[in-house]
C-alpha cells in the first residue's frame, strides 16, 4: 500500500496534454501541483519512500510527452510562483514555477535591467535554469547567483552557487543529476529607467509574437542552433516550412517551430522532428540536436 499523501492535492491518471504548450501527452499515474516549496518537498519525500519515479513539468513548453501511460509521479510547478524583488540591490528570489514573462514585467516595473528578453519565453524560472534557456547570446545563467535544490536520492536540501554549476549552451547538469530545483536567486542591474525598460520589454514581446506562431500550440524552438548557424534558417533554406505529418506542421512563420494544428499526437511530432534531422543532415551535413525534452520515449 502506498502511503497516503498529506497536505497537498494529488490526482491519479491525469491527461498531460492539458499541461503542455503543444497540447500533446499521455497519462500520468500520479499528478500533483504543489503551491509552494514545502508541498514540493513533501511530494519528493513521498515519491522517495514509495519508490516512485518523479518527473517535473514547469510551463510544459519545450517538452514532448509520449502518448502512453507514464508510471510514477508528475509534478507541475506552475503554482509555485512566489517571487521577491529587492529593487535597490537587484536581488530576485524566485520559486521554480515563476513564469518568465511575469518576472520580466516585474523586473521592468522595479527598474531592474537585463531581463527584458525573457518576456517572450513561455517557460518557468526552474525550467529555464534546467534547460539553460536563452535568446541569442543571452541566457538566464548569466543572471543566476544560486539555486536551492533537493536531492531526490538523499532528500538533502541545499544551495548551490552559480560558480559550481557547469552551464553550457542550452544545457545544465540538472538534466542528468538527481537534483530538483526548488528556487533560485538572481541578480539584475538595479536603478534602471522604468519607462524605458517597460518600453523595451513591450517591444521584445511584440517582435516575438510577430515572428513566431504564438497563436498555435507549439514547444517554442525545437532545435538548438548549430555553431555559427541557425536551425530555423537551415530548415527554411530547404523549403521545409509548411511540411506536415498528421496534424503536426513545421510553422510557416518560423522554421524552428512545430505547431499542432488540432489533433497531432506524439508520433506525428517525433516523426516530423526525425524528417527535419534527416533532410538537414543529407543536404547541409549538419545534425540538428533537439532542444525539446523527450519523455516516455526510447529516444536518448
Amino acid at each position: 500500500m502506498k502511503k497516503l499523501m498529506e497536505n497537498f492535492n494529488f490526482q491519479e491518471k491525469v491527461l498531460l496534454s492539458n499541461y503542455t504548450t503543444i497540447k500533446v501527452g499521455g497519462f500520468a499515474e500520479y499528478f500533483s501541483r504543489p503551491n509552494n516549496k514545502d508541498e514540493f518537498i513533501n511530494l519528493i519525500k513521498w515519491a522517495h519512500s514509495n519508490n516512485q519515479e518523479c518527473r517535473i513539468i514547469g510551463a510544459g513548453s519545450n517538452m514532448l510527452i509520449n502518448n502512453i501511460f507514464l508510471k510514477g509521479l508528475m509534478i507541475c510547478t506552475k503554482n509555485m510562483k512566489s517571487i521577491k524583488i529587492t529593487s535597490n540591490t537587484g536581488i530576485v528570489e524566485a520559486e521554480a514555477g515563476v513564469m518568465l514573462p511575469t518576472m520580466s514585467n516585474l523586473l521592468a516595473k522595479n527598474g531592474l535591467q537585463g531581463g527584458e528578453w525573457t518576456v517572450g519565453i513561455p517557460g518557468t524560472v526552474g525550467g529555464a535554469i534546467y534547460m539553460n534557456a536563452g535568446s541569442g547570446n543571452l541566457s538566464l545563467a548569466k543572471n543566476l547567483l544560486s539555486v536551492q535544490v533537493i536531492d531526490t536520492k538523499t532528500l538533502e536540501i541545499y544551495e548551490i552557487e552559480k560558480k559550481d554549476i557547469n552551464f553550457e549552451y542550452r544545457f545544465s547538469p540538472f538534466q542528468y543529476n538527481n537534483l530538483m530545483i526548488l528556487s533560485s536567486k538572481l541578480f539584475f542591474e538595479p536603478k534602471g529607467n522604468i519607462e524605458q525598460l517597460l518600453e523595451t520589454t513591450k517591444k521584445n514581446l511584440k517582435k516575438k509574437t510577430e515572428t513566431q506562431p504564438y497563436h498555435l500550440p507549439s514547444f517554442g524552438s525545437v532545435f538548438k542552433n548549430p555553431n555559427n548557424n541557425y536551425a530555423g534558417k537551415l530548415i527554411e533554406e530547404l523549403g521545409l516550412k509548411g511540411l506536415k505529418i498528421g496534424d503536426a506542421e513545421i510553422s510557416t512563420m518560423h522554421g524552428n517551430f512545430i505547431v499542432n494544428n488540432s489533433s497531432a499526437n506524439s508520433k506525428d511530432i517525433l516523426d516530423l522532428i526525425t524528417v527535419i534531422q534527416q533532410k538537414v543532415l543529407q543536404k547541409k551535413g549538419i545534425f540538428l540536436q533537439p532542444e525539446v525534452r523527450m519523455i516516455g520515449f526510447d529516444y536518448p
